[in-house]
Parts: C-alpha cells; structure tokens; sequence
C-alpha cells in the first residue's frame, strides 16, 4: 500500500502536519486502547500477542533475559503507555510537534508488531493466506509507519 502523497509533513522546525482521514484516525483510536491492555497485564498473564513489543536481550541465555525483562519490563510499559496516551490526545489534531510524532511512530509499531504475531508474519513474509482482512490491516500499519519515518528524517 503505497501513499500517492505525503499525508504527514514536516511543517517546521518541531511541527508535523497531519492529513489522515477520519477512518483511519477512528482505527487507530479502536486499537490503541486494545494495545495498551495488552501491554498493562500482569507478567504471568500476558500472552504470546505481545512478545515482539518485549523482544528478547539475551536469546542464548535465558537466565540473563529473564533479568532483564524483570528490571526493564515496568520502565519498557511505561514508556510505550505513555506514547499510546500522547497518540491518543493528537488522535484529532492536524499538527503534532516531533515527541508526538516519535509516539506516533512507537505505537504504530508496537500495533503493527502485536498484530504481526497474530498473523505469524516473519522476515520471509505472511505464511497464509494474504487475501485475509488481517493481512490489510498489517500492510495498512505497515504503510502508516513508512510514513512516520518519511516525515521524521
């Protein structure tokens, strides 16, 4: 999915312009939410849809990873809660200064992750059918992000 033109703008030194439509700020606004439940389980209770948000430190020493994921995994919720909050209150607005669009551009992630592991899509691609509506969602985000980083560099 490609964008014929820039939807997201540098607008000056610290300012972005924003030019998505209703329905795909209405998306994000139903997703984001979901996100943040996910990310805001307890530990023991969190399932493998938020795995690639939490990625592994230490993948050959699991004893290593699991000190690390018990010191950073509060600060790393922190961090992406508030991104999702700072979305959340520029869901509306047609310019946002570069620390939100940085929370733009981690939340949008952090969905497009969430949802890539619901699909199994891996770096050799999405193993299924890719006809399937998830599939469009996945390349949608996908697409949204490439624009984030577009404006930001």
């Amino acid at each position: 999915m490609i964008f014929r033109r820039p939807r997201i703008k540098r607008a000056g030194p610290d300012r972005f312009r924003f030019g998505l439509p209703d329905t795909e700020r209405a998306l994000l606004r139903d997703l984001l939410p979901q996100l943040k439940a996910l990310l805001n389980a307890p530990p023991e209770t969190t399932d493998e849809r938020i795995r690639r948000v939490f990625p592994t430190a230490y993948p050959d020493e699991p004893e290593l990873d699991a000190e690390y994921q018990r010191f950073m995994r509060e600060e790393l919720v922190a961090s992406h809660s508030a991104a999702i909050d700072r979305v959340t209150a520029t869901l509306d607005a047609t310019e946002v200064s570069e620390a939100e669009l940085l929370s733009w551009l981690q939340s949008v992630n952090s969905v497009r992750l969430v949802l890539g592991t619901l699909l199994d899509v891996s770096e050799d691609g999405p193993p299924a059918d890719p006809g399937e509506p998830g599939y469009a969602l996945y390349a949608y985000l996908s697409a949204l992000l490439e624009e984030l980083v577009s404006a930001i560099s």
